[in-house]
């Protein structure tokens, strides 16, 4: 009888090689899963920066030249149906100032136009004249949700500053 040896792998060789094909899958998948979770908080971090943006530059547009007392000190909505799982939220308030005219002087002084009085009557102008704006974008479709924000301020340049003893003071 006439046996031909041929040469194969053993059992042992066959699964040895499966192990290192799926743990070399396994590494690959894993990678590629990372990679694609990074991109997607990229991507949300991306469209958040620019909503903000453009939502700033929509509320600068929308209150530029009317007075400061007419901005509402809270809004908030969605934008749109395009993207459902984003929100804006907008808070303004008075920006003010502490009294820095004690510090000068001016206290129990019959001057009219002592230092410690022009302090406090530019401290109260510019109370008036600025208003602080918070505008906040959220990313709500996480489980812990992403918000950035960004607070900038609206200044009145046309009101006149009142001078102390020139007839435009308190």
């Amino acid at each position: 009888m006439n046996l031909q040896k041929t040469k194969a792998f053993t059992l042992i060789e066959v699964v040895l090689a499966m192990m290192i094909m799926a743990s070399g899958l396994f590494i690959l998948t894993n990678s590629w899963s990372g990679t694609y979770s990074r991109l997607q908080k990229t991507k949300i971090q991306v469209e958040l920066a620019a909503l903000l943006e453009r939502k700033v530059v929509e509320i600068e547009r929308e209150w530029k030249g009317k007075p400061l007392d007419s901005i509402p000190e809270e809004k908030s909505d969605t934008f749109g149906s395009e993207l459902p799982d984003y929100s804006w939220e907008m808070k303004s308030q008075k920006l003010e100032f502490p009294d820095l005219s004690p510090l000068f002087g001016g206290e129990g002084k019959a001057q009219n136009l002592d230092l410690g009085s022009i302090i406090r009557t530019f401290t109260q102008h510019l109370s008036k004249t600025i208003k602080e704006i918070k505008v906040t974008v959220r990313y709500t479709k996480k489980k812990k949700p992403v918000e950035v924000s960004v607070t900038f301020y609206m200044i009145d340049y046309d009101k006149p500053l009142p001078l102390p003893g020139a007839g435009g003071g308190q």
